[in-house]
């Protein structure tokens, strides 16, 4: 069958050098934020004097990646950069332990920058990549610059594997996904794989090449953003099964037809013919909707339950997204979450069923629901906007469905680093919380009275105001760059989003929008500042009732105007624009209830009529211009 897409995911021209205006504002005093708490200023010096210490190891991870580039040229720029974040969000692992009895899971413990496996169920990528650079396996562990040389080592001789990669010269990002599965570390003999591993193999290949196609610039982590022509990397049916984002659409209709798929205009992925089984491993999950259902190995969960589901417990993996869902399905692994969550967009897998008994929290497994989210708990990179908010969306389902779990009961005080018991009354709570543990996950870095809010979200902080984000600590939502989608024209893409602590509207940082012009064409600026990659459920829920969506905006180029989408039950409403005045901050708003500040931009009539909304995106327009143009954004909020 041909498939017959419409995807813009063809580089943009090369640009040519264009002067700049010096547009950075004048210096400004921080502001002090009385409306903090006292757990949330606790926890954000604690991620304050994390971003000092990692600051300066992860600038030095950047010559090491060239060093591996120049003695492995065949594999396309980026590729080590982006696998890299995948796995340790750019930190150097040491695993406290070797032993997989006492780590997390039991899961395999993953070493050093690339996240390299070592055993343990899994494949021994740390023993192949010493043998093939000629030293130890221990030097692989334990230096970075040996670990990102293993990793490329180990990739360049995959993509030698493949004789019509090989024949074809110029390996392509493209390329790399097939090379990426077989890299994945996961199952060692590729006789005991199965069906669902594939999955999880091809879902860390998406991984990768998803933070290429996004780019990253956060915290001292350096992606090169470069577009990924999905259609040649994966089938249409793995695109579907892998949720991808088809953001390269042109999605200006309300329904788009690839050879019988459909494109839905709200989450903007890939939907399979209705007469595709909606039970078929990866389309859908029967308890949870938005959720990718993928089961666990049997072997691995009891079947039914001996007592009825009154709790949740909330995990940190202690290791990747893809290579938490293979170790779940390695039937000697004895070891389940009900759920696993990704951390670059909130992607939901649901593993083992409502119904059945998970094992997860030791002697407390009988009556509780469990998630597992990506990541490791001493680095806070991993707790991203996109997975607070997809999280506490299962969790007020799971309040919705069962009496006995109340969203209010949630856990609501400081982020510890040890087990502490609480009360038998508090219903959603960490591991280390409950009776009987010996793990102490999510740990010191997990932002409870965010999460409580993100779950309770009918409770907003003092003076009627919910902040969606504040940037502070990361980019929060806007996680990809200005370039992402396809409905975005006149600007190239070397356009950047990055957070910015040397300018701010309040607190101590803000979003800073750098936007060069594409001088291949002579358009307009109009361009969409996603969030949370436009997927609803990567992002807070706003009641229409509740009043007005608003930020805080400043910018040192004249006649820029912003707006906002928000997507609504039938499609994505665009608001009308309001002009920015240059050298200022200015406070811009939108009431959601009113039908006179929205059109419909894909699906819908332009009025909000779904009673509960999320924000898709920040819109930014400009006349074209040769000149770079930076907007600064600070504290997106719901007023009432």
């Amino acid at each position: 069958m041909t498939r017959r897409f419409t995807v813009l995911s063809v580089c943009l021209a090369s640009l040519l050098a264009a002067p700049a205006l010096a547009q950075t504002p004048p210096p400004r005093p921080v502001l002090i934020d009385d409306s903090v708490s006292a757990d949330e200023a606790r926890l954000q010096a604690t991620l304050n004097a994390e971003e000092r210490r990692l600051a300066p190891q992860r600038a030095a991870f950047l010559p090491m990646f060239r060093t591996a580039y120049r003695q492995y040229p065949a594999l396309p720029a980026g590729t080590l950069e982006a696998l890299a974040y995948v796995q340790s969000r750019w930190l150097n692992l040491q695993p406290e332990s070797a032993s997989q009895d006492d780590a997390h899971n039991r899961m395999p413990a993953a070493w050093g920058v690339m996240g390299l496996y070592n055993g343990q169920g899994f494949a021994d990528q740390v023993g192949e990549g010493a043998r093939l650079l000629g030293v130890s396996a221990e030097q692989v562990r334990r230096d970075p610059q040996t670990n990102i040389l293993a990793a490329a080592a180990l990739l360049d001789a995959q993509v030698r594997s493949s004789p019509a990669t090989v024949r074809a010269g110029a390996v392509s990002a493209e390329d790399m996904a097939a090379v990426l599965e077989r890299y994945a570390g996961f199952s060692p003999e590729a006789a005991t794989r199965s069906r669902v591993d594939d999955y999880a193999r091809r879902s860390f290949a998406f991984d990768v090449l998803l933070a290429q196609d996004r780019g990253v610039n956060d915290r001292g982590i350096v992606v090169p953003e470069r577009p990924i022509a999905w259609e040649q990397a994966f089938s249409v049916d793995d695109l579907i099964r892998l949720r991808a984002p088809m953001l390269r659409l042109d999605v200006a209709n309300d329904r788009i037809e690839v050879d019988g798929y459909t494109v839905d205009p709200v989450t903007e992925t890939l939907a399979p013919p209705s007469a595709k089984a909606a039970t078929e491993v990866g389309i859908a999950s029967t308890d949870y909707g938005p959720a990718i259902w993928t089961p666990a190995s049997a072997s691995n969960y009891g079947s039914s339950r001996s007592a009825a589901i009154s709790a949740v417990t909330v995990h940190t993996t202690q290791g990747s997204y893809a290579g938490t869902i293979s170790w779940f399905q390695n039937a000697a692994a004895g070891v389940s979450a009900h759920y696993v969550i990704r951390s670059s967009d909130g992607q939901v897998t649901q593993m083992v069923r409502h119904t059945d008994t998970a094992w997860h929290v030791r002697n407390q497994n009988s009556y509780t629901l469990g998630i597992e989210h990506e990541g490791w708990v001493d680095n806070s990179s991993w707790y991203t906007d996109a997975m607070y908010s997809a999280s506490a969306a299962l969790v007020r389902h799971f309040c919705a469905s069962y009496s006995a779990i109340s969203c209010a009961s949630a856990y609501n005080g400081p982020a510890s680093s040890g087990l502490n018991e609480l009360a038998a009354s508090v219903k959603i709570k960490g591991h280390q919380h409950f009776p009987g543990q010996s793990h102490t996950d999510p740990g010191i870095n997990w932002n409870w009275g965010k999460y409580y809010g993100l779950i309770n979200p009918g409770t907003p902080p003092a003076g009627g105001t919910t902040y969606l984000d504040r940037f502070e600590s990361s980019v929060g939502r806007f996680t990809t760059s200005p370039t992402y989608s396809g409905s975005t024209v006149g600007i190239a893409t070397t356009s950047t989003t990055t957070r910015d602590c040397t300018t701010q509207q309040s607190g101590s940082c803000s979003l800073r929008v750098l936007l060069k012009d594409n001088t291949a064409v002579s358009t307009d600026w109009q361009v969409r500042l996603l969030s949370g990659a436009g997927a609803p459920s990567s992002n807070a829920n706003l009641t229409r009732a509740t009043g007005k969506i608003g930020f805080w905006v400043w910018t040192g180029g004249s006649g820029v105007s912003v707006g906002v989408g928000i997507d609504d039950s039938d499609g994505t409403e665009r608001s009308t624009s309001k002009a920015v005045p240059a050298n200022t901050w200015t406070y811009v708003s939108w009431p959601l209830a009113d039908s006179a500040q929205w059109s419909a931009w894909s699906g819908g009539d332009g009025t909000i009529s779904a009673a509960t909304v999320t924000l898709d995106a920040i819109w930014l327009y400009r006349a074209n211009t040769a000149y770079d143009v930076n907007v600064y954004i600070d504290d997106v909020q719901v007023v009432d």
